[in-house]
């Protein structure tokens, strides 16, 4: 006699007849582990479901032309399938197995219960197939329940599950779905365990993911989840990474739904301390069940899972808080990196630095950006690397090594002494003709940014869209490779020389050599003095100032951009605002605040700027225009002294050093702000060709495209360009945001291999420990402040007036953040890095170059800041 249905805890329960899901929970329950009841439909109700309806045969040969490097052939034999698997009918006595199984003649209402796939290839050490197939939740009755059935058998041949078998070689001829059905819980939270750190690979720690609610808003990737890592052995918590929750998974009367969450479980802990010490035993019991680290889904309510018949046993008091957290599924984690994280060179014989280009991009880039982004740039690096240097055979290319971006060279001994030759000979031209080779290119990009800027991007095809995107980042790249070479190395060697000169002739009472080169004309400075008139301008209107200063940034945003006249503002004096305002954007916002085109510039997310012209609005920040006024005269007066002193000896090295430095010292800040400048309409294209792909249901939204890589992306855009189905990329995307924000906690090498005598000179290892942080002292002064530690323009909102601004390094565009900063703090950096000569303009404490400081100082930390020690003391009560 067959068997279709079987209670889920029998020890009948094998992979053969139940899958590697249902095996699982059997033998889970059977270990007294907390599982919801259930029971399952087996491998041989699917089979006689098949051989019934003469499918077998047809599912063969709709898979014959498939093709797995060939997406639309996927997609084709799927929906072939899934036609048949619609049309065909349940035999009788597997539909009423299901009903018996699922109708108990003492409950007087329709339990709630979740369906899911459990595929005999799935959930196995060497291939975990996680959310290759169906699940449906809460369905009620047993006629939905059969339709839940019918789809989940279905599923076992979407384009994503033909695909994976045949990338693991797995036949598909011997494939076959069971099904699992069990009690729903009424989940207060949900969510994922680790039980080894997915990230880097800690034995001794795991990592859990939780969110309010039901578990799917999790696995869709629909909520960021707080993501909590603990000790292993003990459950004692290292982190808790408490996430915005914006939307929650929650039971309808047939289904569920995702509604916003807006009461204060949006930015509140999911779970406690007592919560996660009785997850964790649990979890650690699992691990040692198995024998290998596993992938966890839990649940937790706070009241007992509904006793149905067959179930094992009640979980003890204290076991797990009266019944409190429940486990819905445990497999494998199949792709767990070695610990701890390895920083190895690619090639051995080989040195990768995080100099040059990567020095823009202090964190872990983006998947689209490491792989689209970087291989268009490598086109002009190799051409300077094989023109102006000598190095052919692309030995001069930028790598990424665990998310960062690395310079490599891989040269041999001829091809060194070939660059320093090379070097040698460029110096003195690139050092005469620095601005005038800027100046040459500039218009190269602004041509490749205009001719973009004029086309309707809701009219180019997804290949037109992603072609123009590469275009417009290889001419970046290769206006970097020349400023690279011209304007910023000249800029700084300049510094240099006049500061030596300056100090042979100057006296122990007179100015620092830098403060000499403050108050140059630089686009920074200009739009510092722009926004500075429109917040004095604004001052001296009441109704408009009142409004600005009392009225939240965000609604201040959604008011500009609005057709309407905020009352009791007079409409001229709102039109003025605006036009001002968005002539400043358009002048000024369209540079970066990271290289990485994932990050968006300052013209598409205004509220910084907004918060800086606020301070100017309330009579708060420094007057630019006064001390550009006070620098200038100090220098000219400074300068005069000087020559009036050896005005019987000549003075010409020493004006030669001082016209070189006042001639080429803001040409550095300027040719920075350019690099930015084709980012806005590079994010255009993209962002058009994201929503397109969202439009689609690729991904969840227009932004997630930067998640994907390039092959993915190239991919999306053909499949859309001959109108075929996209596959679903959206599930894939959590564990790359998951992957992205751990490699953010790492401290990448200044230089690979990490052994060299080269990278060993480095002092890249200190301030691993200790409350005193050193650095470069790069702007004098002492201050005592709030730490805020900044990564992106996602943290902007979180700076306040008077914060010590702490991050990896900054750029032009940070530069309104540092009207409201006490003191700076940067990872990187030199005394002539962005950050050390705004802050020497502004006259705040600056240390640069700490090598760790975002990873040592916590957000909302107090701490002091010794400008000119280089000390940050770290408050540790």
């Amino acid at each position: 006699m067959k068997t279709y249905v079987l209670p889920l805890s029998d020890s009948q329960a094998t992979l053969d007849n139940v899958g590697g899901k249902g095996m699982s929970l059997a033998k889970m329950i059977g270990a007294g582990f907390p599982v919801p009841n259930g029971f399952h439909v087996t491998t041989e109700a699917y089979r006689t479901f098949v051989n019934a309806n003469n499918l077998q045969t047809k599912i063969i040969t709709a898979l014959k032309d498939v093709d797995a490097s060939l997406p639309a052939t996927l997609e084709t034999a799927s929906a072939s399938i899934s036609r048949l698997f619609a049309q065909a009918s349940i035999p009788a006595e597997i539909a009423t197995a299901i009903r018996d199984a699922y109708l108990k003649p003492d409950t007087s209402h329709l339990t709630p219960v979740a369906v899911r796939s459990s595929a005999t290839a799935e959930d196995l050490p060497e291939a975990s197939f996680a959310g290759q197939q169906e699940t449906f939740l809460n369905i009620r009755g047993a006629d939905d329940l059969l339709d839940a059935v019918k789809k989940c058998w279905a599923s076992l041949w979407t384009a994503r599950a033909i695909a994976y078998r045949i990338k693991n070689n797995i036949d598909q001829s011997t494939v076959a779905l069971a099904v699992v059905v069990q009690e729903m819980v009424d989940a207060e939270a949900a969510g994922i365990l680790f039980t080894a750190n997915p990230i880097n690979g800690h034995r001794d720690e795991m990592v859990i993911n939780a969110a309010w609610g039901l578990g799917e808003a999790i696995v869709g990737g629909l909520v960021s989840p707080d993501t909590i890592v603990v000790e292993k052995a003990t459950g004692k918590v290292k982190t808790y990474d408490v996430a915005e929750k914006t939307v929650i998974t929650v039971r309808t009367e047939k289904g569920t739904r995702e509604d916003p969450l807006d009461d204060a479980r949006r930015r509140s802990k999911v779970m406690n301390e007592a919560d996660v010490v009785r997850l964790v035993e649990i979890a650690r019991r699992i691990e040692s069940f198995y024998a290998s680290p596993q992938d966890i889904e839990w649940c937790r309510t706070e009241s007992p899972s509904p006793a149905g018949r067959g179930a094992r046993r009640r979980t003890e008091p204290g076991e797990v808080g009266e019944g409190k957290f429940y486990i819905v599924q445990s497999r494998p984690i199949t792709a767990l990196p070695p610990e701890p994280v390895q920083w190895i060179a690619p090639n051995p014989k080989g040195m990768y630095a995080r100099g040059s280009l990567c020095e823009h991009l202090p964190n872990p880039v983006s998947p689209l950006f490491g792989t689209l982004g970087v291989r268009m740039v490598n086109i002009p690096t190799k051409v300077i690397g094989e023109m102006a240097l000598g190095i052919g055979g692309g030995g001069y290319q930028y790598q990424v090594i665990n998310g960062y971006l690395y310079l490599g060279m891989v040269l041999t001994w001829r091809e060194w002494l070939s660059m320093a030759k090379a070097s040698a000979t460029l110096v003195g031209p690139m050092f005469k003709t620095s601005h005038e080779a800027w100046q040459a290119e500039r218009p190269q990009l602004m041509k490749a940014i205009t001719e973009h800027d004029e086309k309707n991007v809701k009219l180019l095809t997804p290949s037109e869209l992603l072609d123009g995107a590469r275009a417009l980042m290889q001419a970046i790249g290769k206006f970097y490779t020349v400023i690279q070479s011209s304007t910023l190395p000249a800029a700084s060697s300049s510094e240099i020389v006049f500061t030596r000169v300056y100090k042979m002739v100057s006296r122990k009472d007179e100015p620092k050599p830098e403060t000499l080169l403050f108050g140059l004309e630089t686009k920074p400075l200009l739009a510092e003095k722009t926004l500075f008139d429109l917040g004095t301008w604004t001052r001296g209107r009441p109704a408009l100032r009142d409004f600005t200063l009392h009225t939240s940034t965000e609604e201040l945003v959604a008011a500009l951009e609005a057709d309407s006249t905020p009352e009791p503002i007079p409409a001229a004096d709102w039109r003025e605002f605006k036009t001002r305002f968005e002539t400043y954007l358009d002048e000024f916002g369209h540079t970066t605040y990271e290289f990485d085109f994932m990050n968006p510039t300052p013209a598409e997310t205004p509220e910084v700027i907004l918060d800086a012209l606020k301070l100017y609005i309330d009579g708060k920040g420094s007057d630019p225009h006064a001390r550009q006024r006070e620098s200038t005269r100090q220098r000219e007066e400074t300068l005069q002294k000087i020559r009036n002193r050896f005005k019987w000896i000549p003075n010409r090295w020493f004006d030669k050093a001082v016209n070189w430095a006042l001639r080429v010292g803001p040409d550095r800040e300027d040719s920075i702000v350019d690099l930015g400048m084709g980012h806005t309409t590079l994010r255009r294209f993209l962002g058009e060709l994201g929503k397109r792909f969202a439009a689609h249901g690729a991904i969840q939204n227009a932004e997630d495209i930067y998640w994907l890589v390039e092959d993915e992306v190239s991919e999306l855009a053909s499949l859309l360009e001959r109108g075929e189905k996209l596959p679903d990329y959206s599930t894939r995307l959590p564990e790359h945001k998951t992957v992205w924000h751990e490699r953010m906690k790492l401290i990448p090498p200044a230089m690979l291999p990490e052994n060299s005598r080269w990278a060993k000179m480095l002092p890249w290892n200190r301030n691993t420990a200790g409350d005193v942080l050193t650095g470069v002292a790069s702007s004098a002064g002492k201050v005592t402040g709030t730490a805020r530690v900044l990564f992106g323009p996602e943290d902007f909102s979180k700076m306040k007036h008077g914060d010590v601004l702490v991050a990896v390094t900054t750029t032009p565009a940070w530069t309104p953040l540092f009207t409201m900063a006490s003191a700076i703090v940067t990872d990187l950096g030199g005394p002539l890095s962005h950050s050390s000569i705004v802050a020497r303009e502004y006259g705040i404490p600056a240390v640069v170059s700490t090598g760790m400081a975002t990873r040592r100082i916590v957000d909302g930390q107090t701490i002091t800041v010794d400008g000119g020690a280089g000390t940050v003391t770290l408050d540790s009560k």
